[in-house]
């Protein structure tokens, strides 16, 4: 059993007495890939470092399977864990810098080369046995930390941020070989990145953190489709979210969303009714993902309660879609739209926007409403 348990998990540093993660439960199903989100200090690497044993929680508990491990050195806690920098050793060729935690354990030499030699064959350096770090390239180099980590057959496998260094065809490619690598071996994996990407493609479930604490815990599909509050509707997607401030009125028993001196007025789809009745006349936040938003031009429906005129400021083409920068007013809204259209730089353009797929949150908890 490779379960990985934190209870309520505190780290203050000191001097200064700064709180790096509060009172932090969650837990890591065997078998499972579970991906730490979030941005530079938020906590997600100090986390992994106190699972690692490589920090020492200052108050909580953590447990590896059925056992207790708060207290355990590193090389006791069966874990292996990778770096962002490769922590390779540069005297030594790809085969012994993979053999080297083996040898300092006392294996047998044949089992070592066994180990070796299967964890070369998965990650395909069979033919870079003999090389050294410096004749390798980044991906390599990481396929070698990676190696080394398999070749232990821990229970649990640590990732901190190993795609950082690499360019951005590199990390694609890496990528896939971790998610391949996890199916292949069934193993309990926890891996840190600030790149939602990453957390979206390889996660079973995201942990969503930001100033030391936990937002929320769920699939990837869930966390994109329903956040629990602003932060972690802004943090997840590519363009972010669009969030725009205005008050919900009601107008012959319909509600409608209309932006505090904009252009934005649009009509509510009749089942978030009930949960923004309370807020009938209240400021909130209207949040809409660029790719809910159509040219109306192109919209297989456009109902006119539903659509906006704005003017286009910037069009960004990106090969298969473009995004447009479009102006309500008092706020700035993305559009993703098809790779075929290109509307006039600064002129108006009506646009239609998916009121089913539409978020609210209180402005002042920033909670999610619907």
């Amino acid at each position: 059993m490779a379960r990985v348990s934190l209870r309520k998990v505190t780290k203050i540093f000191s001097p200064g007495g700064v709180v790096a993660i509060k009172d932090i439960t969650l837990g890591v199903e065997n078998k499972e890939f579970m991906v730490f989100l979030g941005p530079s200090g938020c906590g997600k690497s100090t986390t992994l470092r106190i699972i690692a044993g490589l920090e020492e929680a200052t108050e909580g508990d953590v447990y590896i399977g059925d056992k207790l491990v708060s207290n355990l050195p590193p090389k006791d806690r069966n874990i292996a864990m990778v770096f962002q920098n490769y922590a390779l050793y540069p005297h030594m060729n790809v085969y012994n810098n993979m053999a080297f935690g083996l040898k300092l354990r006392k294996y047998p030499m044949s089992e070592i080369d066994k180990r070796v030699k299967e964890a070369a064959g998965i990650l395909g350096l069979g033919k870079l046995l003999d090389r050294r770090p410096r004749e390798l390239s980044g991906g390599q180099r990481q396929r070698v930390a990676v190696g080394r980590a398999i070749v232990r057959k821990p229970l649990v496998f640590l990732f901190d941020e190993p795609l950082s260094n690499l360019d951005a065809k590199m990390r694609v490619q890496m990528r896939t070989e971790i998610n391949r690598l996890h199916i292949r071996l069934q193993a309990t994996m926890i891996y840190v990145t600030h790149d939602q990407t990453e957390a979206m493609t390889l996660g079973n479930r995201i942990v969503v953190m930001d100033e030391g604490i936990i937002h929320q815990i769920d699939t990837p599909a869930a966390i994109y489709d329903k956040p629990v509050n602003k932060f972690v509707a802004g943090f997840i997607g590519s363009p972010p979210m669009n969030f725009v401030e205005g008050k919900i009125i009601k107008k012959d028993s319909k509600f409608y969303f209309d932006e505090t001196d904009g252009k934005i007025r649009v009509k509510i789809v009749d089942e978030m009714m009930p949960k923004l009745e309370p807020y009938v006349g209240k400021e909130v936040i209207f949040g809409i993902r660029s790719e809910d938003i159509y040219d109306k031009l192109f919209a297989s429906e456009a109902p006119p309660e539903n659509t906006v005129t704005m003017a286009c400021e910037v069009v960004e083409p990106m090969g298969s879609e473009v995004y447009l920068h479009l102006s309500s007013g008092k706020h700035t809204i993305i559009a993703k739209v098809g790779g075929h259209e290109s509307p006039p730089i600064n002129q108006d353009m009506d646009l239609v926007f998916d009121m089913s797929r539409i978020h609210f949150f209180d402005k002042d908890t920033e909670r999610t409403i619907v």
